[in-house]
């Protein structure tokens, strides 16, 4: 199959080619999502392993950090150069970074790569979301971002069995190896699969608001990560990495004002749509992402249960959230109604946020599965749903920057919510392990040691005396945090109450740009060139089957 579009010659959308596209992107987002979750169940003996229960909070954070920055560029350059050759990179980056993973020798390296990790797993989650707006129309794509959500919850099902199977049978390099050959297979189908046009870019690159917005993000992280250390609110370096950031959005706000074509066009945040559905990504982002880092961990370390047992026990989550993403998509394509959705997920969210207050050492399994499938389902009707809303709220030119800025704030969301939620955790635990360890005789020295040492498999040949404290404290530093996250799901929930409602587009961004003729017309187009018909198009016949993109600072936009 030919891998690119002739000048002149626009792409026929019709429903074969449509899906023999998703099935490349259903590739690159398994990938990228079974990496996500694979880790969780392994996370425990890889930080024991190689030293760093003190820093573990680095291995998630690492990787939403460098996720987050390279979101708006992949978006951007998607929409000014095309989507394809990034989609392929990033399919590359991932897999590479992954063996660098298997093979690091020492914590920190280790950290490293999973960033690098990130740097190709943010473009398989945006690209995959963009192109699925280039193919679809708006009022037809929840059918289709519906399973991609669910390939999320199906990788999240397997990837903490899987993490949990090595840690137990083999080694926990194997949730590395694993990524190789799906790495390598996910490329050879986007290649032969993913046939979307190149361009070039007409304008000048934003290359200082790229630049300004990665120093932004890279100081926020900090930011946090510091402050949410003991005594860290009161520390200089906590406040010079605010400073840093302070500084670094000024700049980036006057670069974008003044750019010819800005990384993140500030008329964005004019759209109500935008800035409202951009809003419940942030809060929700802190919200699950803290959630979802460490109720692995504490289902090992607290509940007693192996990586695998554990692994099983995040069933019923991915049960709930691959139940209600394919659901609502579906409902979605089939009454062009959305608000609900999000509504419904935010109610469930903060029930489930105040039913995870009450976990401790002694909750039996049978809760913790009921509470982790209340949190999936609520998960479920917001994560894609509120993509859609974004993608149908801008023109048909702006997609990819319009689904980046949405899963950006998102990440950035998810960062903060990791770096101080879990800031919180683990200061509260460091605390507890050192005065354990010291009251059973270690030194200050040795407490530390042990501490940062400790994985499921030590903690099983210790006394039992030591291993109930051990227990308690974990459940004891967890279970308070979920009180912290009430708050920004009840915004959440404000913010989808007040959610303005338009009609959902029937034009699919490629056929609004002009790069691409879909729906009936297509078919008509295929059949006759089946039959030996001349069928050509030009790149004028499609421009008539579209009207003008609107004005993109517009916030009555409903269509691209």
């Amino acid at each position: 199959m030919s891998t690119a579009i002739k000048a002149g010659q626009p792409l026929l959308l019709t429903q074969k080619r449509i899906w023999i596209i998703f099935s490349a992107l259903i590739a690159g987002m398994l990938l990228s999502s079974l990496d996500q979750t694979i880790v969780s169940t392994a996370m425990p003996t890889i930080v024991g392993k190689l030293g760093g229960v003190e820093h573990q909070t680095w291995i998630t954070t690492a990787y939403l950090l460098a996720t987050t920055i390279v979101m708006p560029i992949y978006g951007k350059f998607g929409d000014i150069l095309g989507r394809r050759n990034l989609f392929l990179a990033a399919i590359a980056i991932f897999t590479l970074a992954s063996i660098g993973c298997a093979f690091a020798t020492d914590f920190w390296g280790f950290v490293i790569f999973r960033a690098i990790q990130g740097l190709g797993g943010g473009g398989l989650m945006i690209l995959s979301q963009a192109i699925i707006a280039d193919i679809v129309p708006a009022n037809e794509r929840g059918k289709y971002m519906g399973p991609l959500g669910a390939i999320f919850g199906l990788a999240a099902v397997a990837g903490p069995l899987l993490g949990g199977y090595f840690v137990d049978h083999l080694t926990w390099e194997w949730c590395f190896y694993i990524n190789i050959p799906v790495g390598i297979i996910a490329f050879v189908i986007a290649f032969f699969t993913l046939t979307l046009p190149n361009k070039k870019a007409d304008k000048k690159i934003d290359f200082m608001g790229v630049l300004f917005l990665s120093i932004a993000t890279t100081c926020l992280i900090f930011f946090t990560d510091f402050g949410g250390k003991t005594d860290g609110w009161t520390s200089l370096t906590t406040w010079s990495w605010g400073a840093g950031l302070a500084a670094a959005v000024a700049l980036f706000i006057f670069t974008e004002a003044r750019a010819q074509d800005p990384i993140i066009p500030l008329s964005l945040f004019k759209n109500p749509i935008f800035l409202n559905s951009t809003a419940i990504g942030f809060v929700l982002g802190m919200g699950m992402f803290a959630a979802l880092a460490f109720v692995p961990t504490f289902l090992q370390m607290s509940s007693g249960t192996s990586a695998a047992e554990s692994g099983l026990l995040m069933l019923p989550m991915m049960a709930g959230l691959m139940g209600t993403s394919i659901w609502s998509g579906i409902r979605m394509t089939k009454t062009g109604k959305y608000k609900m959705f999000p509504i419904a997920g935010s109610v469930l969210t903060i029930i489930t946020m105040w039913w995870m207050t009450t976990l401790s050492a002694d909750t039996p399994i049978w809760v913790i599965c009921a509470q982790l499938f209340v949190f999936g389902a609520g998960l479920g009707l917001i994560m894609q749903i509120v993509v859609i809303v974004v993608q149908n709220s801008v023109p048909a030119a702006q997609l990819g920057t319009a689904t980046s800025t949405n899963n950006y704030f998102r990440e950035v969301g998810s960062a903060l919510g990791v770096a101080v939620f879990g800031a919180m955790f683990t200061s509260r635990l460091s605390s507890s392990l050192t005065e354990l360890f010291t009251k059973a005789g270690a030194s200050p020295e040795q407490a530390g040691k042990s501490m940062s040492t400790l994985d499921p498999q030590a903690m099983a040949a210790l006394p039992p005396a030591v291993k109930d404290g051990i227990i308690n404290a974990y459940a004891n530093s967890l279970a308070p945090v979920f009180w912290y996250l009430i708050p920004f799901m009840v915004v959440a929930l404000v913010l989808a109450l007040t959610m303005k409602v338009i009609p959902l587009s029937d034009t699919a961004g490629m056929v609004a740009r002009g790069e691409a003729i879909g729906g009936e017309e297509a078919l008509r187009m295929e059949t006759e060139r089946a039959a030996g018909k001349p069928a050509m198009a030009t790149a004028g016949d499609t421009l008539q089957l579209t009207r003008e993109d609107p004005d993109p600072a517009d916030p009555a936009t409903d269509k691209p």
